[in-house]
């Protein structure tokens, strides 16, 4: 369940439980309300939880080290204004 899926069920239970006056047969539209605003509060505190294992993940990086800082060709080493054919293939 996502941020807005969370937050839309607790305002549709507090809607049923406190702003509601309708009494429908067979049916507790408070209690209803009551368990719109459970169900959305777990759901939000579920949705913040991988929120933050996912953010962690992240934020750990791959660090690549380039461990060949001596190995030059001499042969394609050019000295400053030095011109070189291109090679022949």
């Amino acid at each position: 369940m996502t941020f807005a899926g969370s937050i839309f069920l607790i305002a549709a239970g507090a809607i049923l439980r406190f702003a509601t006056h309708l009494h429908v047969k067979g049916l507790d539209l408070k209690t209803i309300g009551l368990i719109l605003m459970i169900v959305g509060v777990v759901g939000l505190a579920i949705a913040i939880w991988q929120w933050a294992i996912w953010s962690r993940r992240s934020r750990q990086s791959e660090v690549l080290v380039d461990d060949r800082r001596g190995a030059v060709d001499p042969r394609n080493q050019q000295q400053p204004g030095e011109y070189r054919d291109p090679p022949n293939y």
